[in-house]
């Protein structure tokens, strides 16, 4: 008679515990962050078309080095060294801290991540600055300044529930 060996499990096929807490944390910026920068309030502007993203890209001149996107060279065109808080796969994000504001950018290594971030924001409502695979989380008042210097897309989303002050 012989023996069966037992098959090798490919390192693939069982998530390590190494990988478990980077699956988390990007989880967690999922819901955590558009909370976070929605309380940073609004100017109470709407788009043409009902808040959506407005068409207002600008192609700023130290644009050109933020694609593809990476959370340090965002950082240093607005003038700040991030903290990186999450490295996955899915996206990292760095926390910037200077004078006028903190602020969060995500960056992603496909279009489709960014996306379906924006997606899952949506829920929480609040203007966001995307461009090309990245989106920085800053207060509204900002976010002018912002897009001069990284170019982009000043994009409103809509909460769920009603609207404050309506009916």
């Amino acid at each position: 008679m012989s023996q069966q060996q037992p098959t090798a499990r490919s390192p693939r096929s069982i998530p390590s515990r190494a990988h478990r807490p980077r699956a988390l944390a990007a989880a967690g910026a999922l819901i955590v962050l558009p909370l976070a920068t929605a309380c940073s309030g609004g100017d109470g502007g709407k788009g043409a078309d009902g808040g959506k993203a407005a068409p207002s890209v600008t192609a700023a001149p130290a644009a050109g080095v933020v694609a593809p996107a990476k959370v340090e060279v965002i950082a240093g065109l607005t003038g700040c060294k991030a903290k990186i808080r999450i490295d996955a796969d899915e996206l990292r994000q760095g926390l910037c801290h200077t004078k006028k504001a903190d602020y969060l950018i995500t960056t992603f290594p496909e279009e489709r991540f960014k996306e379906t971030w924006l997606e899952e924001a949506r829920v929480y409502g609040g203007k966001y600055l995307v461009g090309t695979r990245w989106v920085v989380s800053v207060k509204p008042a900002l976010l002018e300044s912002f897009r001069a210097k990284l170019g982009g897309t000043i994009r409103e989303l809509r909460g769920i529930g009603p609207k404050p002050g309506g009916r």
